[in-house]
């Protein structure tokens, strides 16, 4: 298994990785590590189609998590030998604009940007320090959601606000890119076509949520701005809301600026709506209450998929990804209702058909295909450090 990466995707209180083959995508071993701080803890690693390897106890912290998924591979296997090592990383500011190998100077710049991506560049960081001290003398590499949208032109990344506020940071940087870029390249494989010569609008749709232009490979514009708060109705994000909103609160409820952030981040969405950030258990109800939130939510899809079609100038697919994305056939059909004149249809019989694999939910012909692509953000990782491997 030595030419297997080892991709690791650390959280607040997880740690999920994969031991990938770069070149295939083919997956020797999963596992996630879970509940990692709290009082009981669970491990579940899985090889193949056979049961899971399981370990239940608890995990005071990442390190006794990185250990059980070591204590896992040598219980149940494979041979854990990865040719390198390669991490999520949720914001590289604007200083990465690709995946790039680790050493001291990138682990500095990394923890200078957690102030951008307070919840999730520094337990990234925690995998990173862990890992090299596991794997000694194994190249690591470092994979930036933002980097993707590096791409984005000026005019897309640029807020109006005072010059001050933009010269500490405050700019739309975009996520989600690590996904976008793979199904992108998987659009052009399904369409037979150049990726450098077409138009996508990329809808990555989980509990996190966000619309991509993209244009000949590169990201054009995308719905998520300086935090991934910015855009799309999500799970328990608002998206986009009136800036004034937090002054108002504060006038009128006391409520400080963490308060309002923390609202709109964690209690926001369709969790506001409905009581609930689950999809699945929205739909299944049937009433005003949850009708309403799903007008929400699939009207603000329809304003971005316009707006970037305006941009783009030619849409050559439409591509929709992530949880729901992929499993919502309601949601796709509900999203793009109405754009026909663009070009832009759902085949009912098509859309509703259950697959898990990548597809075409438009009438054949279609002026604007409709694809279904699942994302592999962890074979993107593999393949992204694979690339940055010395010779």
């Amino acid at each position: 298994m030595a030419d297997r990466i080892l991709v690791l995707n650390t959280g607040s209180s997880s740690i999920k990785y994969e031991l990938v083959d770069p070149r295939t995508l083919a997956r020797s071993a999963r596992g996630l590590v879970e509940r990692i701080g709290q009082e009981q803890g669970r491990l579940t690693h899985r090889t193949g189609d056979g049961p899971a390897y399981v370990l239940d106890r608890p995990f005071p912290g990442h390190g006794e998590g990185l250990e059980a998924m070591m204590e896992a591979f040598a219980a149940a296997g494979p041979e854990l030998t990865p040719v390198a090592v390669g991490h999520r990383v949720v914001h590289g500011g604007d200083r990465f604009a690709e995946a790039v190998l680790i050493d001291d100077e990138v682990i500095a710049a990394i923890e200078e940007l957690s102030p951008l991506a307070p919840l999730h560049n520094p337990v990234n960081l925690t995998g990173i320090r862990l890992a090299r001290k596991v794997f000694p003398g194994v190249p690591q590499v470092a994979v930036f959601d933002t980097a993707f949208h590096r791409t984005l032109p000026p005019e897309a990344y640029t807020y109006a606000v005072p010059r001050e506020w933009r010269e500490r940071g405050v700019r739309r940087f975009g996520f989600h890119g690590t996904s976008c870029a793979y199904v992108s390249r998987r659009a052009a494989a399904l369409l037979g076509r150049d990726l450098a010569d077409l138009g996508l609008i990329v809808l990555h749709l989980g509990n996190g949520a966000s619309v991509t232009a993209v244009s000949g490979g590169r990201s054009l514009d995308t719905s998520m701005g300086m935090t991934p708060l910015e855009g799309l109705v999500m799970g328990t994000r608002s998206g986009d809301v009136d800036p004034a909103v937090g002054g108002y609160l504060a006038r009128t409820l006391g409520l400080d600026a963490e308060q309002v952030e923390h609202a709109l981040s964690h209690g926001g969405g369709l969790l506001a709506l409905t009581g609930s950030s689950d999809m699945r258990q929205v739909r299944a109800r049937d009433d005003a209450e949850a009708r309403l939130a799903l007008d929400v939510y699939t009207r603000r899809i329809r304003k971005y998929v316009g707006a970037y079609y305006a941009l783009l100038g030619r849409v050559d697919a439409i591509v929709f990804t992530g949880g729901v994305g992929e499993h919502d056939a309601a949601t796709r059909a509900e999203s793009l209702a109405g754009l026909e004149r663009l070009g832009i249809t759902v085949d009912a019989t098509l859309n509703a058909a259950v697959s898990g694999g990548e597809r075409a939910v438009s009438p054949t012909g279609a002026e604007v295909p409709v694809l279904v692509i699942p994302t592999d953000e962890e074979g993107e990782i593999a393949r992204q450090t694979l690339e940055k491997l010395p010779a």
